[in-house]
């Protein structure tokens, strides 16, 4: 027929270092592999959680937020280095992204403007009990609505004996 290609391109897999994120990454790595896709993955600073701890009174000096953002931007840096080379990671060509911001908001403009073919995304994240989440959905919720791609949400995985109880 004509020229085949493949079904993904780039797939992008957000993070937020949660065991539900690890899935996440873990199927995501997996669809990149068949697919022979290019995987992307993104952590978002989540700056409102410090401008929260700015106004509880969290930080020492409002000062403190500068340093605070560095230090975040660097455990970002060695927790996705982490991801990288795992084994998981292995025979993927992957890229990384750290940015700050609202989380939906950056996962849904990275995947509007970055030429994104899918999202890999875990159902629920680090703040998952959070009121955050009972008034305004989760992050999972936000981007499937804004994303403008299709959206894998990946639950975080049952054990191994469970799985085989079910088959």
């Amino acid at each position: 027929m004509g020229k085949e290609t493949n079904l993904f391109e780039t797939i992008l897999v957000p993070v937020d270092f949660s065991p539900c994120s690890d899935e996440a990454f873990r199927v995501a790595c997996q669809m990149a592999r068949l697919s022979g896709a290019t995987l992307l993955v993104l952590h978002v600073i989540d700056t409102s959680a410090l401008a929260a701890f700015n106004r509880l009174g969290l930080l020492a000096v409002p000062s403190d937020a500068t340093p605070q953002r560095r230090r975040l931007r660097h455990h970002a840096r060695l927790k996705v280095r982490q991801l990288l080379e795992s084994k998981v990671a292995m025979d993927v060509k992957i890229t990384r992204l750290i940015v700050e911001g609202a989380p939906f908001v950056e996962i849904a403009k990275i995947a509007r403007t970055g030429d994104i073919d899918l999202v890999v995304i875990g159902s629920y994240g680090g703040r998952s009990g959070s009121v955050d989440k009972i008034f305004f959905g989760s992050t999972a919720e936000k981007v499937v609505r804004t994303a403008g791609c299709p959206v894998l949400t990946v639950p975080l995985a049952t054990s191994a004996t469970q799985q085989k109880a079910t088959r």
